[in-house]
């Protein structure tokens, strides 16, 4: 078991109701539980099966240097890169429009 941190954005509401059967909803689009490796894998699968054109970030606690590991799906600013073994977050530039 380990704990497990969703957060998300513009996804539609069957996704928030299939997330809120196994996590609890903190605050709007955040969602925190422990949960088994199996049953994060599962919840993955279904974020990745009806998010759409939302994106949603998935960090659970694991045994790496870190303490946690995390994915991604979805357009954002943010995407993780590997360095060194370490994952982190790389921003993108930000697009402007004249």
């Amino acid at each position: 078991m380990s704990m497990v941190t969703v957060v998300t954005e513009a996804i539609p509401p069957r996704l928030r109701g299939r997330l809120a059967v196994w996590l609890l909803e903190v605050r709007a689009g955040v969602y925190v539980g422990e949960v088994s490796g199996r049953v994060r894998e599962m919840i993955w699968y279904q974020i990745n099966e009806l998010a759409e054109n939302g994106n949603v970030v998935m960090a659970w606690s694991t045994n790496t240097e870190s303490g946690f590991d995390f994915v991604t799906y979805g357009e954002n600013r943010r995407m993780p890169v590997e360095l060194d073994g370490l994952r982190l977050v790389k921003f993108k530039p930000e697009i402007k429009e004249n």
